[in-house]
């Protein structure tokens, strides 16, 4: 088993972030397999060098090692060039030159929030309607009028009609930078990625994502979407609310105190007590791991 953490160095790890590595992490030791660390920092305005070391302090803070780093997304174009070009080749992209096709396209979608669906307004131009466009486009993947089917781990089998639910999706945006679709399914694909541990949120993105690897002929890997830590209040955790910061947590708590918090919110240890991940991972089991998202008090 090969899993990873891929976090995106746009802010300091929060306690959600740190529950998804939590359990990726206790699900390949449990298995005596391989850990590896990518930093995904597709947009260059939104992540930083700074945040990327916070992140790798943070993670040894907790135990969670990693037994090799790979590339992160800014340095792996080339890669993204030769998937796009074997996708233009089968003749399933076009350009875009809808504005609505440049927003979010290199960021994760978030469950919860209302995700755009194209409706094909470029899909057919002809080559004289596209020459007299003046924005620069974005260059979008066709999709069939299929179903697609995802087993996950976790949450069982998901499926979505991907003309009705996502749409054609982008595969680069105008101003050069490849979407989160693409760069995560051709960095999982070569980085030999088995299992991926996920939060809930991006379940919706897998049908999209496995039919982007069976395009590029290659083998999708397992899914395992864990719960969601939520606020008292019903929010989602958030980087860019700040909640329960890890700096802040670590002045009050000990890392294996935080653990064995988590570890009691998922159902794999019976009381709240202190734990450490070598520990946990020994007695990890995905059928003790609740589905259900997780209200948490610290």
């Amino acid at each position: 088993m090969t899993g990873r953490f891929a976090p995106s160095p746009s802010g300091r790890m929060h306690l959600g972030n740190l529950f998804s590595f939590l359990l990726a992490w206790c699900a390949v030791r449990a298995e005596n397999g391989e850990m590896v660390l990518r930093m995904e920092d597709l947009d260059p305005q939104r992540t930083s060098a700074e945040f990327a070391a916070l992140i790798r302090r943070d993670l040894l803070a907790f135990g969670l090692t990693w037994d090799r780093e790979v590339p992160c997304q800014s340095n792996r174009t080339a890669a993204y060039d030769a998937a796009f070009a074997q996708l233009e080749a089968l003749g399933l992209i076009y350009p875009c030159y809808c504005s609505r096709s440049q927003v979010h396209a290199a960021s994760a979608p978030h469950l919860g929030q209302s995700e755009f669906v194209y409706a094909g307004t470029c899909r057919n131009l002809t080559p004289e309607q596209r020459t007299a466009q003046t924005r620069l486009p974005a260059w979008r993947l066709r999709v069939p009028d299929e179903e697609w089917t995802v087993h996950d781990g976790l949450q069982g089998d998901y499926t979505e009609l991907l003309s009705r639910d996502c749409g054609d999706f982008v595969l680069r945006r105008a101003d050069g930078v490849y979407a989160y679709q693409l760069a995560v399914v051709v960095d999982d694909a070569d980085n030999g990625i088995t299992q991926v541990v996920r939060g809930r949120d991006l379940l919706a993105s897998t049908p999209r994502q496995t039919y982007l690897f069976s395009l590029l002929g290659k083998p999708a890997p397992e899914y395992c979407h864990v719960p969601l830590l939520l606020a008292p209040d019903g929010r989602r955790l958030s980087k860019r609310d700040g909640d329960l910061d890890l700096a802040a947590l670590l002045e009050r708590f000990t890392p294996e105190q935080i653990i064995g918090s988590l570890a009691h919110a998922a159902g794999l240890i019976d009381r709240n007590e202190p734990i450490s991940a070598q520990e946990l991972a020994t007695v990890f089991d995905w059928r003790k791991v609740k589905k259900e998202d997780i209200y948490l008090t610290l």
